[in-house]
């Protein structure tokens, strides 16, 4: 699977859905899921070094000469969902992570009543 490393705490951004565009200075012809990780950087409220979710990159918008904004599916069937945290190493760029590495969380709603317990078990010890 493609993984991009980005700050801990802009991968929460994106884990809970409330960031739906990454930003880069480079484009990609790449579309399809992508395992969102957090660097290894210690910011607070992220949670480093590991990969929590996997969305669906579905478009790059380029803004003048520099800037490109990856559009990011929400979170439901067919989109971006929630995985088992996993410690990866990030690179610089598109990177890969061996697809039988990454196992989905056993929620599917991100607002269904399991999903806060799950979050609480497996993500928040993580939160630096």
């Amino acid at each position: 699977m493609k993984a991009l490393s980005i700050r801990a705490d802009y991968a929460m951004e994106i884990f809970r859905g409330t960031k739906t565009i990454e930003y880069r200075t480079w484009s990609t012809n790449y579309r399809g899921d992508l395992l969102i990780c957090g660097t290894a950087k210690k910011v607070h409220g992220g949670v480093p070094g590991h990969a929590i979710c996997v969305v669906r990159l579905v478009d790059v918008i380029q803004y003048g000469n520099r800037d490109c904004g990856w559009q990011l599916a929400p979170f439901g069937p067919g989109g971006s969902y929630w995985i088992q945290p996993l410690p990866v190493k990030g690179q610089l760029g598109l990177f890969n992570v061996a697809d039988e590495l990454v196992r989905r969380a056993p929620v599917v709603d991100p607002t269904s009543p399991g999903a806060h317990q799950w979050f609480q078990q497996a993500i928040a010890p993580l939160i630096y």
